[in-house]
């Protein structure tokens, strides 16, 4: 009797295992072969996309090429295949790319097949998950980006953040703004264990701007700094309550990029491309670009090239001239780098300086003029001879002094290296 219950159970177990193998896929086969090797998912090129754009044609996908845009949303497989066409990275959104999915075997096994369908696919790139997700939210997206990571870690699982000014209700944590978001974001990193970091955080109102964009920017590096991972800035493009918001022109949408690269992200986009009931987008509705998509051709690919310099390096500090708002930093009185300030107009507003290094001594700087309104110069001065990048030709000339002089327009910036 006993060696019987023993065959029966050796039979039982063989079948199951049987079972189990004929239900992985090549792909998932695939997939776990690569989750132990370690590969993971890269940012790769530096990230320049947009939120809420319209379907993807080839008409759109060309408009979107002509933008600089690299990233863009796909609805579907056949959107991947525009996007394929074009040369662009896909970011899918799909019903099934939801926490619940995993818990019911019907969904998870249509979850599987869609995996094994676009795993592979050259334009994918990133899966979308969800937006602005509550703390209580964060155990269940856990569970998914890791049972992604382990179907397909070659993809990001795409998760966008609330910005500082989500109510403790919203963000599922308590305190004032600074410990509530703090909070947020160590629970979002712990529980979640993103491979990126991307919020969004609009301040352009009609009567001033909000005080809250560089502790945003401020918090969102430090998180992601202490989690290894880059992070990818979502910034106002549009408005969408004309009584409250106003519409940033050109100049500020600038100001938005370069002090986003300044803080050391490795991703921009954009709120909106084009969606019903906002206002001054970069394309309307029928397809017309305005002429924030016209400054954004130019800004976005001197984006993809400053940040694509700046990859290899880390960010060892942000600091402020004049600018003192929470989250805003003063220049170190023994700075290797600094402004020379008998050259430089004073402005309430004042310059940001971005410091990057391969270790902890910085070797390069990105100089921004913080006023949006105004063309603004000055004299970046450092420890040795310096060279400047031209972000149009990615290409670096030297200035053959430790002092550079520099004119910068409204909002915009430079990248400064010392001398190799």
């Amino acid at each position: 009797m006993r060696n019987l219950i023993k065959n029966a159970v050796l039979q039982r177990f063989s079948c199951i295992l049987c079972l189990s193998l004929f239900m992985y896929t090549p792909q998932m086969w695939a997939a776990e072969a690569k989750a132990s090797a370690g590969v993971s998912w890269q940012v790769g090129t530096p990230i320049a996309t947009y939120w809420a754009g319209p379907a993807l044609t080839d008409a759109v996908a060309r408009q979107m090429v002509e933008g600089g845009f690299n990233l863009v949303w796909c609805r579907s497989e056949k959107e991947l295949d525009v996007a394929g066409r074009h040369g662009l990275r896909g970011l899918l959104t799909s019903g099934l790319l939801k926490p619940e999915s995993l818990d019911d075997h019907k969904r998870r096994e249509q979850l599987d097949a869609l995996i094994s369908r676009v795993g592979e696919h050259p334009a994918l790139y990133a899966y979308h998950l969800i937006d602005e997700p509550s703390a209580s939210q964060f155990p269940s997206l856990g569970k998914l980006v890791a049972y992604l990571r382990q179907r397909d870690p070659l993809q990001l699982a795409y998760i966008n953040l609330f910005p500082t000014y989500a109510n403790n209700k919203q963000l599922g944590t308590k305190g004032d703004v600074a410990t509530a978001y703090k909070e947020h974001l160590r629970l979002y990193v712990e529980q979640v264990k993103p491979s990126l970091i991307s919020y969004d955080h609009y301040q352009f109102r009609l009567k001033g701007d909000s005080k809250q964009y560089f502790l945003n920017l401020a918090m969102i590096r430090r998180a992601a700094q202490e989690a290894g991972v880059p992070f990818l800035n979502i910034v106002q493009a549009c408005t969408w309550a004309p009584n409250v918001m106003r519409v940033p022109n050109p100049d500020e949408l600038r100001y938005l990029v370069y002090s986003t690269l300044a803080y050391g992200a490795q991703g921009i986009s954009y709120y909106v491309y084009a969606h019903a009931n906002h206002h001054g987008s970069l394309v309307s509705l029928d397809g017309t670009p305005g002429p924030l998509y016209h400054a954004v051709k130019s800004y976005n690919r001197e984006f993809v090239a400053i940040a694509g310099e700046l990859q290899p390096l880390h960010s060892l500090g942000v600091h402020h001239t004049s600018m003192r708002e929470p989250g805003c930093e003063p220049l170190p009185a023994d700075a290797l780098f600094h402004l020379d300030s008998s050259r430089s107009l004073s402005s309430p507003r004042g310059f940001l300086l971005g410091l990057f290094g391969a270790v902890e001594r910085p070797t390069h700087v990105v100089v921004v003029n913080l006023n949006y309104a105004a063309e603004a110069s000055t004299s970046l001065v450092g420890p040795g001879e310096l060279e400047l990048f031209d972000a149009t030709t990615a290409q670096w000339a030297s200035a053959k002094k430790a002092v550079i002089e520099l004119t910068l327009p409204p909002g915009g910036g430079k990248l400064v290296r010392l001398a190799r």
